[in-house]
Order: C-alpha cells, then sequence, then structure tokens
C-alpha cells in the first residue's frame, strides 16, 4: 500500500470514528508522526493534503522541517517528544505547538524564550495518566493546579492536555481520566490515540490524533 492510500483509510477511519461518536466532521484532527523520516519520505503527505506533523525530537526536526517549511508555509509542526529546557530556544524557533509541558521548569523556560522570541507557541500539558515512573507527565491529581499555574503566573497560551497510555492496559479509562482532567482544568482540546488506539481515542473525545507507523509504514 502506497503512503497515499494509507494516510486515505487513516483519514477514512477518522470520519467514521467522529460519525460513530456522534461529532461533527472534521472534529479531530489528524498529527502525522513523522519522526525518524526523512524530507524525501514526509513530502508525498505534504503533496496529499497533510499539513499538521509531530516530531519527537528537537534536533532531528532541524535537520528537516526548516526547508519542508519554507515551501509550504502553512504546515503546522507539533513537538510530541520530551523537551529539555537546554532546547526551549530551537523548540520555540521551530514549532508551532509543544505537546509535552510537563514540569515548571519547562514551563518557565518556554515563557521566557516566548517572550525573548516575540512568539506565542500553543501548547499542552502532558499528563501521565498510568503514573508509570519511566514516563514524563504531570501526576493526574496534580493537572488543574499546574494548568492554572500555567496560565495564571506564566501568561502561557494551554490549550489541551496530552496523555500516552500505558501499552499494556486499555486505553479507554486513560483517554476518559484525560477527558475529564481536562473538563476540571478548563481546557479544550485532547490529544490522546496513536496508530493502535485513535478510534477508541476518539470515541471518548480525543480533538487531535497521532498517527506514524499506519501512514508512513514501519521504522
Amino acid at each position: 500500500m502506497e503512503l497515499q492510500e494509507r494516510l486515505n483509510d487513516v483519514r477514512s477511519r477518522i470520519a467514521a470514528g467522529e460519525r460513530g461518536a456522534g461529532r461533527l466532521a472534521g472534529s479531530v484532527q489528524l498529527v502525522a508522526v513523522s519522526k525518524t523520516f526523512e524530507a524525501d519520505a514526509i513530502r508525498p503527505a505534504i503533496e496529499a493534503g497533510q499539513r499538521v506533523f509531530g516530531e519527537n525530537r528537537v534536533q532531528e526536526s532541524q535537520g528537516k522541517w526548516p526547508a519542508l517549511k519554507a515551501e509550504r508555509p502553512d504546515i503546522e509542526l507539533h513537538l510530541i517528544g520530551p523537551l529539555q529546557s537546554n532546547k526551549a530556544a530551537d523548540a520555540v524557533a521551530l514549532f508551532d505547538v509543544i505537546e509535552t509541558v510537563d514540569r515548571e521548569k519547562i514551563a518557565r523556560a518556554l515563557a521566557e524564550e516566548m517572550k525573548r522570541q516575540g512568539k506565542r507557541l500553543r501548547l499542552y500539558v502532558q499528563v501521565n495518566t498510568g503514573l508509570e515512573p519511566q514516563k514524563a507527565g504531570i501526576a493526574p491529581d496534580d493537572t488543574p493546579a499546574f494548568v492554572a499555574l500555567c496560565r495564571d503566573e506564566l501568561g502561557l497560551s494551554i490549550e489541551g492536555l496530552m496523555c500516552i497510555p500505558p501499552a499494556e492496559e486499555n486505553p479507554g479509562p486513560h483517554f476518559a481520566l484525560l477527558a475529564r482532567l481536562a473538563f476540571k482544568s478548563g481546557v479544550e482540546k485532547l490529544s490522546m490515540g496513536m496508530s493502535g488506539d485513535y478510534e477508541t481515542a476518539i470515541a471518548f473525545g480525543a480533538t487531535s490524533v497521532r498517527v506514524g507507523s499506519a501512514i508512513f509504514g514501519t521504522r
């Protein structure tokens, strides 16, 4: 199956998921996860009309996305991997959305960099819904207070929450938890669901899904 076919299949499944959940057509954004793929492998997706992409690493993204964004200025680039504070300046310069604000140090570094660069990125707080010690993210119980800190004290535009459920668990309860936390925190967007579970995520209210291998194939 060619990339165009795989992309169309994912789009069809998203549309079916929206209909099945009684949601408006087009209410779920597809973030095509292009990590580890070179620019030449990404271009066919751009040519097929995909404009929103996700990357895991700042340094890898710097090697391919400035040129791709110069070719297509309407591309929206999301950082969906962990961010170190020493990469905050580079991340603010390159990305449009950062989905992995997961601690106060990063939030403060981003606030300083956006002020310095005169940019205002849209941000998501990453929540560790499974309380996994090896995984980044704010604990669920701490999420509303952390969102309030980011917004009220640091003036950040927190528009949503993001999670990656434990691989071996049913993702549904984690998606439901994230939706409840978003409501409590006063944020509207939910970034949840990947290649294996994005249809479930749509049923639980995802506003964006992060799909990589189902579009680009295995790495």
